[in-house]
């Protein structure tokens, strides 16, 4: 993690002295990764133009974090160091995830990073064997409570039938819970019509057609499972008609580094693959694409919640995704994927889900996020909302060119 220094404004003891605009609240922002600082900046979005609020950002403990230093300074950011951050008290903290999380001075909202909550932990044994399914992700006691207090004031959730796992898991946790809807999937929707604005950046023809290849982190995803599948699919597609993109989980990145991920993807790359930044808004390309090959990732999840068809490969444990979970969902009904069979015919055969069901696996309340999570974080804030509320815009161009060389 890149060091940042002890700031004296707009938060500290000095501030009053310091600050231009006296009086703010002050929100903490906490970033794990680069997936839940993208998720966040949906949120972020809709009270940061609000000139009684001051937010700041801080980059909490997380094996996944050391490339978020270089995402918030692409954002112009003000960032705390984790130090400072936990020895201030604020107004409100939101985060994605749920390290360090007890050591924050703040009313707290936790939300999802993903998908509604789709995965299983898993149980190990002392010699780091997987020996059994544990609870639904970010859905138990030990994620949400800290010597028998639940650490949130508003866990925000985007489904009612997760409020029922937890019922079952964290019972504690009930009068926290909200459900609020999901914003990546509505700033999803308010990005569609931007479709032909990204295909024409990605350079991709009239006449072709755009595959994305999509992959969680971890063994059980594409990229770790089936090592050899964008090869193949770069290899299989007439170039001529088929133009290829790769979105692979920043986690993939952060435990490999960026040059050793690209290097391992040269070849493709000089063939014409769009690699995306880890730190670019992943949205745009599934927007833009023709096809989805995808595996239980949330990504999946999404292109088939937009109508995308989807080629699918399921992960070897089944037990890993929920039950009752909008992964479950994809899982079973969507074309399954044969890395063994020609490509071509598979991916014509690939086959649209049925959007309305998708999206309603995936949130109760759609279309409904800006105006929920702005009425939860003002009521947390102890003022009164804007009466206009933002409503969601669409995702920016990705910049392809980033880190070109290499």
């Amino acid at each position: 993690m890149a060091p940042y220094g002890w700031l004296r404004s707009p938060i500290g003891i000095d501030a009053p002295k310091l600050v231009t605009r006296a009086g703010c609240r002050t929100v903490l922002i906490v970033v794990h990764t680069l997936v839940s600082g993208h998720r966040l900046l949906d949120v972020v979005d809709y009270i940061e133009s609000d000139p009684r609020l001051q937010l700041a950002f801080a980059i909490a403990p997380d094996g996944f974090n050391h490339a978020v230093p270089e995402f918030l300074r692409d954002l112009d950011a003000l960032v705390l160091p984790w130090e400072q951050a936990i020895r201030e008290r604020f107004d409100l903290a939101v985060a994605a995830s749920h390290g360090g999380l007890h050591e924050i001075h703040a009313p707290l909202v936790v939300m999802p990073h993903g998908a509604r909550h789709g995965k299983h932990t898993r149980r190990l044994s002392d010699d780091g064997r997987t020996v059994g399914e544990g609870p639904v992700w970010g859905l138990s006691p030990q994620y949400l409570m800290r010597d028998g207090t639940v650490l949130a004031s508003a866990i925000v959730l985007a489904h009612e039938d997760d409020r029922e796992i937890l019922r079952r898991q964290c019972p504690q946790a009930l009068p926290a819970t909200v459900v609020a809807g999901d914003p990546c999937y509505d700033r999803l929707l308010a990005s569609l019509p931007w479709r032909d604005h990204y295909r024409r950046a990605m350079q991709v023809a009239q006449d072709q057609q755009l595959v994305v290849v999509a992959s969680t982190w971890g063994r059980e995803g594409i990229f770790g499972h089936v090592p050899d599948l964008l090869p193949e699919v770069m290899t299989q597609l007439p170039a001529d008609r088929y133009r290829v993109a790769a979105l692979l989980h920043p986690a993939v990145w952060s435990a490999h580094g960026i040059r050793q991920v690209r290097a391992w993807l040269r070849d493709c790359r000089e063939a014409g693959l769009i690699l995306l930044d880890p730190r670019e808004d992943w949205r745009a390309l599934v927007v833009a694409a023709d096809y989805l090959i995808g595996d239980h990732g949330s990504v999946t999840a999404y292109a088939a919640a937009i109508g995308r068809p989807i080629l699918h490969l399921p992960p070897s444990r089944p037990t890993l995704i929920a039950r009752g979970s909008v992964q479950e969902l994809v899982t079973a009904r969507a074309t399954r994927l044969d890395p063994r069979r020609p490509l071509l015919p598979q991916l014509r055969s690939a086959r649209q889900l049925h959007r309305d069901g998708v999206a309603a696996a995936l949130t109760s309340r759609p279309g409904q996020a800006s105006t929920l999570f702005t009425s939860i974080l003002y009521r947390l804030l102890r003022l009164p909302a804007p009466a206009r509320h933002r409503r969601p815009l669409p995702v920016p161009v990705p910049n392809l060119d980033r880190r070109k060389a290499g």
